[in-house]
């Protein structure tokens, strides 16, 4: 007698059991492509433009049957600057997105928390706060040597915080709707679509 299994074995080690890889996750040869990571300009051949254009077609069709695209667009276009093709988007409709709405997303700077220090770099208001906060019993000059800056940028950023003069103004988040909304208007065709 023959048994045919129709389903696989449980296993209880796996936490994702059961669940297949959607979206970008299912096509890496697809989203990470060269072509659909870095653009080609407009000078490129043609051919190579064709291609693009195919790739980025198949890429959107990918991201609009995924069911993490609306949480994906929006953390792309709100949280985090991200480079390539994401959430049914490119680099710049999400940069049109973002003035659309007034949104400003800043670049990780990974050195920073890595703690690595460059001089000649714009010192962050909030690190030299964070950091003397941290270290409340240290010098000044201490941490304008951590810091890699002078004692009188220092002094000027904590007198600040202390005024309660913030350097960034606060800028207000879009919701989910909204950055949707942005990306299904007509400069946008078909991006925010489901």
């Amino acid at each position: 007698m023959n048994t045919f299994r129709t389903a696989p074995i449980a296993d209880p080690d796996d936490p994702g059991q059961g669940r297949h890889p959607q979206g970008c996750a299912s096509r890496p040869e697809l989203f990470q492509h060269p072509l659909v990571e870095e653009p080609p300009t407009s000078s490129a051949p043609q051919s190579v433009r064709r291609e693009y254009s195919v790739l980025v077609n198949e890429a959107r069709a990918v991201c609009a049957a995924c069911p993490l695209r609306r949480d994906c667009l929006y953390d792309a276009v709100v949280k985090h600057d991200v480079a390539g093709f994401v959430a049914g988007t490119t680099e710049m409709e999400r940069r049109m997105i973002r003035r659309q709405l007034d949104v400003t997303v800043e670049a990780e700077d990974l050195d920073t928390m890595a703690g690595v220090f460059r001089s000649g770099r714009r010192i962050d208001h909030d690190e030299v706060v964070r950091l003397r906060q941290a270290n409340p019993h240290e010098s000044l000059e201490m941490l304008a040597r951590r810091l890699d800056c002078s004692l009188s940028t220092v002094k000027r950023h904590l007198r600040r915080h202390r005024r309660g003069q913030d350097l960034k103004p606060k800028q207000t988040v879009p919701t989910r709707g909204e950055v949707l909304q942005a990306a299904s208007t007509p400069r946008h065709a078909g991006i925010g679509a489901a």
